[in-house]
């Protein structure tokens, strides 16, 4: 009897640990949405081709809105009178971009299936759609979360690595999601798009002499002034050799002590992830792999199901 108990204990404690991600599927919208997929590629395309970068800042929504409790949708909410939303908070304010292309493929999507998707679910597949557009993998976007109610500016500054990270931070930011070493240098890839402010690496290219190629340091010191508040939102590739293909030669930087920001170069600086990032410069389809996982798991993170929260008809604002 004791051994019965025990194993029906285990039962519910597994199913409530599952609970939120099982309900999550493949194929949620497939009879009440059909034509979601294509609907959301179509906006994102159209954006790509209006402006590359914004593949990036698109799929970067998706991981600053995943690491702030969880995948749903908290990051568009505007604030108002009863929670100051995360769009001001230190990591995404004037820097976080993409929100009106969010509006553009929520009114879309409300034309063909209103009231039935939600932002939160809208973004992973736009996220998704950036990455092939620029030429990376495909993956299954599993769906079904619904929108948050609420946010957390406070959350959202204690909860998305900074640019100024060690390693030992940027491992434990990824562990308090549920996500591994390997997921976080696997996600960290995704810098192989995209585009980084004179703020976010001016401390890098003046310091960091002694792990960073100095012929690199020197191109961004012409477009980076030492002093701050000069030049503070002049832009520069994260990726020196394909800003604009998602590839993996963000590692191959990285091995060559190219990376732009000092979180990016602390994967490569005789830690424990060297060998990792070795490997990625090397194999392009192990990175490829591992980043589909990763990006399927931090998919996962404590998403809102069932009736819990809401369907937004305004990615901005609750219903």
């Amino acid at each position: 009897m004791a051994c019965f108990k025990s194993a029906i204990v285990l039962f519910f404690l597994v199913s409530l640990v599952g609970s939120s991600s099982a309900q999550l599927t493949t194929g949620f919208y497939s009879k009440s949405c059909p034509k979601l997929y294509e609907t959301v590629k179509s906006v994102v395309n159209s954006a790509i081709q209006k402006e590359t970068r914004m593949g990036a800042s698109l799929l970067r929504l998706f991981f600053h809105d995943c690491f702030v409790n969880g995948c749903d949708g908290s990051l568009f909410l505007d604030d108002t009178s009863t929670f100051t939303g995360e769009k001001r908070a230190q990591p995404n304010f004037n820097s976080a971009r993409g929100f009106e292309v969010i509006d553009n493929i929520k009114s879309a999507v409300e034309k063909v299936c209103p009231g039935v998707v939600s932002c939160a679910d809208i973004l992973a597949v736009t996220a998704r759609d950036s990455v092939v557009i620029l030429g990376g993998p495909n993956w299954d976007v599993k769906l079904g979360r619904r929108d948050a109610r609420t946010a957390s500016q406070g959350a959202a500054n204690n909860s998305i690595p900074t640019p100024t990270s060690n390693l030992n931070r940027l491992i434990s930011s990824f562990s308090a999601v549920g996500l591994s070493t390997k997921d976080m240098v696997a996600l960290s890839g995704a810098h192989t798009i995209g585009q980084a402010r004179c703020t976010s690496f001016r401390g890098r290219i003046y310091n960091e002499t002694k792990n960073m190629d100095a012929s690199l340091a020197r191109t961004r010191q012409n477009n980076c002034p030492r002093a701050s508040g000069s030049g503070d939102n002049n832009l520069a590739p994260l990726d020196l050799l394909t800003p604009t293909r998602f590839d993996n030669h963000y590692f191959i930087n990285l091995v060559n002590k190219k990376g732009l920001l000092h979180s990016d170069q602390q994967l490569f600086n005789g830690g424990s992830v060297d060998s990792i990032v070795k490997s990625y410069s090397n194999n392009p389809s192990s990175f490829i792999s591992d980043f589909v996982t990763a990006m399927i798991k931090m998919g996962d993170i404590r998403p809102l199901t069932g009736s819990n929260g809401e369907i937004r008809k305004n990615c901005r604002r609750i219903n």
